[in-house]
């Protein structure tokens, strides 16, 4: 298997690494940031159903866990994965928040911009959203 192109795309937030980590780790909590995921979700099995700028999706989120790991997998169909890795990293006294982006195959150059950029704002919202 080829490697993926990547991006990294990350936000400090004032706020501490474990209070951060805490409202990232409940599934509930994304559809009030991560609007390149989803706009609800609802448990389904041991997976959600995420409701996604692309139609329903299945994802399954990282269990709780002392590292600040994040990561979900995204399933477009049942023969397709999209791994998504997403850290919280003790900056300080805040957070880091950081979002590693894989260009999807096929994906072109202005598609894989776009992401990083929807990433960019979702991250935004998260840091606006645990900053009020």
């Amino acid at each position: 298997m080829a490697t993926s192109q990547t991006r990294t795309v990350s936000v400090t937030i004032e706020r501490g690494a474990d209070e951060v980590y805490a409202f990232l780790a409940v599934p509930d909590n994304f559809p009030r940031w991560a609007s390149g995921l989803c706009s609800a979700v609802t448990p389904d099995g041991d997976a959600w159903l995420a409701d996604t700028p692309n139609g329903p999706m299945r994802v399954r989120f990282s269990p709780p866990n002392p590292y600040g790991v994040l990561d979900h997998r995204v399933y477009p169909s049942a023969d397709v994965e999209i791994y998504v890795p997403l850290r919280v990293i003790a900056n300080g006294d805040g957070a880091e928040v950081v979002f590693t982006l894989f260009r999807l195959d096929g994906m072109s150059d202005a598609q894989f911009d776009e992401d990083a950029r929807w990433v960019a704002r979702d991250l935004a919202t998260l840091k606006a959203l645990l900053e009020a």
